[in-house]
């Protein structure tokens, strides 16, 4: 009987019987190997084998260690010798890749593999559809073939973008144009060492055809607006911007570019806004709205938002506080009335301190840089300059051709002012012609809008005019100064990227530009000239 406590191992094989036995070492006989090589020798002879490279391997095999030896130092000199002999005709390398690029056979251009013979035939597309019509260049091109159709789209492509983009030209045409910007900057280069004198200059003035810009995301994609906005505007000092409508709030944003966080937002109960804008030292924002005779000031530094329910000085019949223009000085806000009055308001009291009438209503108001004159625009068409200190007119003119006057603006360098109409036409005026002529002559009349001009915009450095229209989508043009010629890449004809704008507003430096429209958003566009925010 077997023990159950006893563990069996299983039954191995003796393996060291499987085992082969590993060969011995050869032993060193002189004689054989001799003999072996005359052998080796022989075949190849036979063979007609005159490789050099198996001769270098039969004797590494079967040749001497002193004959090892004289082959390593016969290879190491060898190497020393090419790398003098790389050295000495590294000049004429180019020429000798020069000749070998010759010798390449031409690459034959490919052929299609298939051609639709449906292709030849010239198909005619109707140029009369909506989103034809603006291909037009006249009432005869009702029809045009598909091929110069196509050619049509792509010169306005580039007309709009300011010439072939870089991802749709061909290798050839971006190596052909690498080289003549390399022998642009050689001929500028040789112009420059031939001249002498100061070249330290002022930046460059802003070119006009084509004004460099990129779209960048929303001004205030943080927090957009479910209604209208009606008002946008960058901070005086701060890298901020402000945006505000008819859902009832004011908000602030930080201006990147790329994420532009919000940094506050303040709700308005039961206060739609119309108009809202920083004071001059960019601590407060008065937010006025549209049936209220009571605005709202909120202080950004303390986070306090105090409403003035009423005005000392302003009479019964004024029912609401709506536009208002900031005053230069900054301690005071000159306030729209109805019938033709303006009233000066101080921020200190809340108070009117001076009132001043037209003939007309008051359609819109522009302040000399200095803040000494302000020119008003009517619904009437006529402008006068008032003295904002004593409150007296000093002269007034009628705008030329306007039957109904929108807008006006005045730049802030002093030289121009502009003047917009219900017809679209801005006419833009030389002030110094405005301030001593009673029939002065606009310099040129801006006519690339068709419905009325509401909105007129000059940038810090007076070399830009926005001009946008809240009728009509896509109604805003950007014109350059001196040349008074519009940009022609914005707005982009292939999309809608500002809609009907009710508001403009560039930055301290110019270096962005925003709008504010219909849809609660306010684009944002960086514009590559000014290198300053």
């Amino acid at each position: 009987m077997e023990d159950k406590n006893v563990i069996k191992l299983p039954v191995t094989e003796d393996k060291r019987k499987a085992k082969k036995r590993s060969r011995s070492p050869p032993k060193n006989d002189p004689k054989g190997e001799k003999q072996l090589r005359e052998v080796n020798l022989k075949r190849l002879a036979v063979l007609g084998e005159e490789d050099g490279s198996v001769k270098r391997l039969e004797a590494l095999v079967f040749g001497a260690e002193e004959e090892l030896l004289e082959r390593l130092v016969e290879e190491d000199e060898e190497e020393q010798s090419s790398v003098l002999q790389l050295e000495d005709e590294e000049g004429g390398g180019d020429e000798d890749s020069a000749g070998k690029d010759e010798l390449r056979p031409q690459l034959q251009p490919r052929k299609a593999a298939w051609v639709d013979e449906d292709d030849e035939l010239e198909e005619e597309v109707d140029m009369k559809h909506r989103y034809r019509r603006n291909l037009m260049k006249g009432d005869a091109e009702s029809v045009l073939s598909k091929q110069r159709l196509q050619q049509r789209m792509k010169e306005q492509f580039q007309k709009s973008m300011g010439g072939t983009p870089s991802w749709a030209q061909s290798s050839d045409q971006k190596k052909k144009k690498a080289l003549d910007e390399e022998e642009e900057e050689e001929e500028e280069e040789d112009d420059l060492l031939r001249r002498t004198g100061n070249f330290v200059a002022s930046s460059e003035s802003l070119p006009c055809g084509v004004l460099r810009m990129k779209k960048c995301l929303h001004a205030n994609s943080a927090r957009p607006s479910a209604d209208r906005l009606t008002s946008v505007q960058f901070h005086p000092s701060a890298q901020v911007v402000m945006t505000a409508g008819l859902d009832q709030s004011v908000s602030l944003f930080q201006v990147d570019g790329k994420t532009n966080p919000k940094i506050q937002s303040v709700h308005l109960e039961r206060f739609p806004v119309h108009q809202a804008r920083f004071s001059r030292d960019g601590r407060t924002v008065i937010a006025t709205s549209l049936r209220n005779k009571m605005f709202y000031l909120y202080d950004m530094m303390e986070g306090r938002v105090a409403p003035v329910r009423s005005v000392r000085g302003l009479g019964l019949s004024e029912a609401r506080v709506k536009d208002f223009s900031v005053c230069p000085d900054g301690g005071a806000l000159l306030l729209t009335g109805t019938n033709g009055y303006l009233h000066m308001l101080t921020l200190k009291t809340n108070e009117i301190v001076r009132s001043m009438k037209i003939n007309g209503d008051v359609s819109g108001v522009a302040f000399c840089p200095d803040g000494s004159k302000a020119f008003v625009t009517s619904e009437e068409g006529e402008v006068f300059v008032w003295d904002v200190r004593s409150g007296r007119c000093l002269s007034r003119f009628m705008d030329d051709g306007c039957v109904k006057g929108t807008a006006i603006a005045a730049s802030p360098d002093g030289r121009y002012l502009a003047c917009g109409s219900q017809a679209g036409v801005v006419n833009v005026y030389s002030q110094e012609a405005c301030l001593n002529s009673t029939n002065p002559k606009p310099l040129r009349a801006v006519m690339n809008l068709l419905t009325s001009a509401t909105s007129l915009t000059f940038n810090p450095t007076s070399e830009i005019l926005a001009v946008a229209s809240r009728v009509e989508d896509e109604a805003v043009r950007l014109v350059h100064l001196p040349s008074l010629t519009v940009f022609s890449n914005f707005p982009v004809a292939s999309r809608k990227v500002a809609h009907r704008v009710s508001c403009l507003d560039f930055s301290p430096h110019s270096g962005f530009f925003s709008l504010a429209n219909n849809k609660g958003h306010a684009p944002l566009f960086r514009l590559l000239h000014y290198k300053d925010f």
